[in-house]
C-alpha cells in the first residue's frame, strides 16, 4: 500500500499544471473591474436574501403577513421602497423574494449540469449507437422552444416552486450535453487519453478522472451565464402563475401583481423589476468575463 504522504504528493504533482492555470485565471480575474463589480452585485443580493429576517424591519411581512392599513405607501423613511397592495414592506418582500428567485436560478443550472455533463461525456467518448441514442434524445428536447416546453411541463405538474424548477431544468440539460460532447470528441484523441487506454485504465475512470475535469471550464462559463437566464425564466413562470405561489415572495410574482397598479404605485413594479434586471445582468457579465479569462488567447487582453 502506498503511504498516505506519498499518495498526497503524487496527487499534487499530477494536478500542478492545473493549479498553475487556476492561479493565472485568478490573477486575471482580479484585474477585471467589470467581473469584480458583477461579482459584488451577486454577493450583495445573496447576502440580503440569506439574512433577510435580520436585515428587514418587517420580516413577518416579507413572509406574507398583510398590513392593510398601509397599502400603497410611497417610499419613505419607514418603508424605503414603499409598500404593496396588501401593505407589506417592499424591501422585505424583495429580500425574501431573492431567496426563491436566486434558489431557482442556482438549482436549475445545477440539475441541468448534473444531467447534461455526464451524458455529453458518455456520448462523445463511446460514439456509435450510444452517441446516436443520447443525441437523438437531446434533439427531441431541443426541437421545442425551451420556455414553451417548460411552461407545458409546469402546467402538467401543477404550479409550485419545485415543479417550476424541475420543468426549467428538464429543458436546459441538452445544451450542456451538446457542449460537453463537442469537447469530449476532441479530447478522446489526445495523447494522454490514448496512454490511459494503453495501460488498461477503465473507461469509466477515464471519463470521470480525465475527460470531465478538462471540460469543466466551458461548462462553468455556460453555467454562470445560464443562472441569470434561469432567474429570468423562473420569474416568467411566476409571472404567469406557474411558479412560486402566494404568499411566498417572488420577484416575478411581484411584477405580475404590481403591473396592475403601475399608474398609481409605480414603485410596486419598478423595484422587483430592477432586482431581476441587475441580478441577470450581473451573472451574464460575470460569465463573459470568466469566458475571456479562461481562454489563454484572450487572457492577455484582460491583463
Amino acid at each position: 500500500m502506498i503511504p498516505f504522504g506519498q499518495a498526497v504528493g503524487e496527487w499534487a504533482r499530477e494536478r500542478q499544471p492545473l493549479w498553475a492555470e487556476y492561479g493565472l485565471m485568478l490573477r486575471a480575474f482580479r484585474r477585471d473591474w467589470l467581473a469584480l463589480v458583477s461579482l459584488s452585485i451577486i454577493i450583495a443580493f445573496i447576502f440580503f436574501a440569506a439574512f433577510a429576517p435580520w436585515l428587514t424591519p418587517y420580516p413577518e411581512q416579507g413572509r406574507g403577513v398583510p398590513n392593510i392599513a398601509e397599502r400603497f405607501q410611497p417610499p419613505s423613511r419607514l418603508h424605503p421602497l414603499g409598500t404593496d397592495d396588501l401593505g407589506r414592506d417592499l424591501w422585505a418582500r424583495i429580500c425574501f423574494g431573492g431567496r426563491t428567485s436566486l434558489s431557482i436560478g442556482f438549482l436549475v443550472v445545477v440539475i441541468a449540469v448534473l444531467i447534461g455533463t455526464p451524458l455529453g461525456a458518455i456520448a462523445g467518448f463511446f460514439g456509435g449507437w450510444v452517441d446516436e441514442v443520447i443525441m437523438r434524445l437531446t434533439d427531441i428536447f431541443l426541437a421545442f422552444p425551451s420556455l414553451l416546453l417548460a411552461i407545458a411541463i409546469a402546467a402538467a405538474l401543477g404550479p409550485s416552486f419545485t415543479n417550476a424548477m424541475v420543468a426549467i431544468a428538464l429543458t436546459w440539460w441538452p445544451w450542456y450535453t451538446r457542449l460537453v460532447r463537442a469537447q469530449t470528441l476532441s479530447l478522446r484523441e489526445r495523447t494522454f487519453i490514448e496512454a490511459a487506454r494503453g495501460i488498461g485504465v477503465k473507461e469509466g475512470t477515464i471519463i470521470f478522472r480525465h475527460i470531465l475535469p478538462n471540460v469543466m471550464t466551458p461548462v462553468l462559463v455556460q453555467a454562470t451565464m445560464d443562472i441569470g437566464s434561469a432567474i429570468l425564466t423562473g420569474a416568467a413562470m411566476s409571472f404567469i402563475g406557474l411558479g412560486v405561489q402566494p404568499p411566498t415572495a417572488d420577484w416575478g410574482q411581484m411584477v405580475s401583481v404590481g403591473r396592475v397598479y403601475f399608474i398609481n404605485a409605480p414603485w410596486f413594479v419598478t423595484f422587483p423589476g430592477l432586482a431581476i434586471f441587475l441580478v441577470s445582468l450581473a451573472f451574464n457579465l460575470l460569465g463573459d468575463s470568466i469566458r475571456d479569462i479562461a481562454d489563454p488567447r484572450t487572457r492577455r487582453a484582460v491583463r
